[in-house]
C-alpha cells in the first residue's frame, strides 16, 4: 500500500492560514483485478494533526482540542471549489 500526499492552504475569516495535509491510501491489487490500483477514503488533518472534514464548497471544518465549535477556513484551490 501506497500513500499519496498533497497540502492545500486554507484561511479563516480573520486572516489566519491553516495547511490541510491530504492523504490517499492506495492499495495494488495486483494483476487478478483489471480495475487496478484502489484509493482508499483520503484522510485529513492541519499541519498539527487536528482533524478535518470537508464540507464542500471550499470550506473545511477544523476540530481544535478545547475549543466547543469547530474552527471553518475556506480555500481557493480549484479542486475544492
Amino acid at each position: 500500500m501506497s500513500e499519496h500526499e498533497r497540502t492545500i492552504m486554507a484561511f479563516d475569516d480573520q486572516g489566519r492560514e491553516v495547511m490541510i495535509d491530504i492523504q490517499i491510501s492506495v492499495k495494488e491489487l495486483g494483476e487478478l483485478t483489471p480495475t487496478g490500483p484502489v484509493s482508499g477514503e483520503p484522510a485529513l488533518r492541519t499541519r498539527e494533526g487536528h482533524p478535518v472534514t470537508y464540507l464542500g464548497g471550499g470550506e473545511f471544518s477544523v476540530t481544535l482540542p478545547g475549543d466547543e465549535t469547530d474552527l471553518i477556513v475556506r480555500t481557493d484551490d480549484p479542486d475544492f471549489i
